[in-house]
């Protein structure tokens, strides 16, 4: 048996100041009497204050909140130190820089100890600026907004598999059972030490668990507030992170062929190996990208460009994959 119902995984790298906030939202929520959680802090290699953050916060907190190392670079590897340092049966993740509504807890962990065939939650993300978002990025359209963590399904729960939908990796509850099942997060597709952002991880995870039957639901109440810095609002970082999005994305199609829109990729048509839409999609977001310049569409421009870079980080993966095989 767990001493927990539940524990809130934190992975954290070089942000004592703001993991300190997120701490503090954490220790302040409502949660009902006799319900056991506590707070693991998984530290991935920080030079900064991280410790010294976590131990001062731990003696106040009325909630046990426990410090672990992993010396290992990557997402991947902290998030799966941080479930192999728990016995609770409920794994709630989120990042070190949010801040988490009263209720959040409950929200996300109550439909998975009332409903046996939920194996996962996850809810909105709403942004938290760190400067006025720049005039273009309204025109951007609300499906990149994943860029940025930013995540609003609407108002009312859903089953994710019925709707074609993923969770943000920044707010979501999961069973140990079905990490037990489909096994942990992949360390090829988490962010790393390299300046490249990958960061699939959460949607391969995803992939085995619906490969194994399993169900999760969009719970609107479950929010949180994420912290978007300034430098994440600039046109190089969004083209950095399609890039990056594209690599890790042909990692996980060649491992998964069978998408979450249900496309099955071992019957597309194929040029040199490589799926031919992607070169349709090219050469359409080429034009709006061509379009969008002779209006003087800044969001619309940079929108085409974050889907072009995509697609190259889809080709030169999917490119080494084939030399390697």
């Amino acid at each position: 048996m767990s001493r927990y119902d539940v524990s809130v995984v934190i992975c954290t790298w070089n942000r004592a100041d703001y993991l300190r906030k997120t701490l503090h939202s954490l220790m302040n929520m409502r949660v009902a009497p006799g319900f056991r959680w506590d707070i693991v802090v998984v530290d991935n290699n920080s030079t900064d204050h991280t410790r010294a953050t976590v131990d001062a916060l731990a003696v106040e907190s009325a909630v046990p909140v426990r410090y672990v190392f992993e010396g290992r670079q990557g997402k991947s590897y902290a998030m799966n130190t941080g479930v192999a340092s728990t016995s609770a049966p409920i794994i709630a993740f989120t990042d070190d820089d949010v801040t988490v509504t009263p209720e959040w807890l409950h929200a996300g962990c109550d439909p998975l100890l009332a409903d046996e065939r939920f194996e996962y939650t996850g809810g909105p993300v709403r942004p938290v600026w760190e400067g006025p978002p720049p005039p273009w990025f309204e025109r951007t359209g609300r499906t990149l907004w994943g860029t940025i963590a930013i995540l609003d399904y609407g108002r009312e729960p859903f089953i994710f598999e019925d709707r074609q939908r993923v969770p943000l990796g920044v707010n979501v509850v999961m069973r140990r059972r079905l990490l037990e099942r489909v096994g942990g997060f992949s360390t090829s597709m988490g962010r790393d030490a390299s300046r490249v952002l990958l960061g699939q991880e959460l949607p391969e995870l995803l992939a085995r668990s619906r490969a194994a039957g399993a169900v999760g639901l969009y719970v609107p109440e479950m929010v949180l507030d994420h912290h978007v810095p300034s430098r994440r609002l600039r046109a190089e970082y969004w083209r950095r992170w399609w890039y990056g999005k594209g690599i890790s994305r042909a990692r996980l199609e060649a491992i998964h062929p069978l998408t979450e829109l249900g496309l099955d990729l071992r019957h597309t048509p194929t040029v040199a190996g490589i799926p031919r839409f992607l070169f349709g999609m090219a050469a359409r977001d080429a034009v709006a990208w061509a379009e969008a310049i002779l209006r003087r569409d800044a969001g619309g421009r940079i929108a085409a460009e974050t889907q072009l870079w995509y697609v190259a980080g889809q080709l030169r993966e999917r490119l080494r994959l084939r030399r390697a095989s």
